[in-house]
């Protein structure tokens, strides 16, 4: 089936400056939609992302913004509705990664992770969503096989996914008819920087024998975006199998 364009049609993603929220952003421009990302600090990053957009010949903005805090994203949704006039699709990106053994995780680590990867997709979602019922708009949740499968050494953000996973279906039953919402959960993605022998060992361990790369995860959130019309509440797991 082709791919649907998304020409005419705005999308924010949240944390689009780096790493795989910037492939989500440019795979969304390169299907036509104009862009609005977030970043917390990433500046120079998210400059080089907008123009990167703005070189397929899609408007573009980058806007700061701490998914954590309830006022800034108040601002940050006001200010990609100014710029694009609508939102049609919200892809909450933005998240952050810990490892530590689960008897030694501190409070502060455990409330950290759970305010950007699950208070912050609640938060941005709900100011977004006047816009996004306007539209029929689309929501797609960044989730995790972490948030499938219990790993010891990252207890808390594999929680803090299940959780997203949770809520992605409550919004999804929230938010009908006029909005579907579904999460892409990656699995061991290989990034600039990756450890390569921790690459080789993931990748082993992963029946398609190789490690995902961002471009696998933005195609699937292309999917989600564009042809799943009638596709809502669902976990898609992006991992080659690792977690079977």
């Amino acid at each position: 089936m082709p791919t649907l364009s998304l020409n005419g049609k705005s999308a924010l993603v949240t944390g689009g400056a780096r790493r795989i929220g910037r492939e989500i952003a440019l795979e969304l421009a390169r299907a036509g939609a104009d862009l609005t990302i977030t970043y917390q600090s990433s500046q120079a990053e998210a400059a080089a992302t907008v123009h990167s957009i703005q070189a397929l010949g899609r408007r573009a903005q980058a806007l700061q913004c701490d998914v954590r805090s309830e006022t800034s994203v108040r601002e940050a949704v006001a200010g990609a509705a100014r710029f694009h006039a609508r939102i049609d699709i919200l892809v909450n990106n933005a998240a952050i990664f810990q490892s530590v053994p689960l008897d030694q995780i501190s409070l502060a680590q455990w409330d950290a992770v759970f305010e950007t990867n699950a208070r912050g997709p609640f938060l941005v979602a709900r100011e977004a969503l006047p816009h996004l019922r306007s539209s029929g708009g689309r929501i797609i949740n960044m989730g995790s096989i972490g948030g499938m499968h219990p790993w010891a050494t990252h207890a808390h953000y594999g929680a803090s996914k299940a959780a997203l996973h949770m809520l992605t279906q409550a919004m999804a039953k929230a938010f009908a008819p006029q909005i579907t919402v579904n999460c892409v959960a990656p699995g061991w993605i290989e990034m600039d920087g990756s450890d390569p022998a921790e690459a080789a060992r993931f990748a082993a361990k992963t029946p398609l024998q190789r490690n995902g790369t961002a471009a696998d995860i933005a195609e699937a959130v292309l999917y989600f975006a564009t042809s799943a019309a009638f596709v809502t509440g669902q976990i898609l797991g992006v991992d080659g199998g690792l977690g079977l």
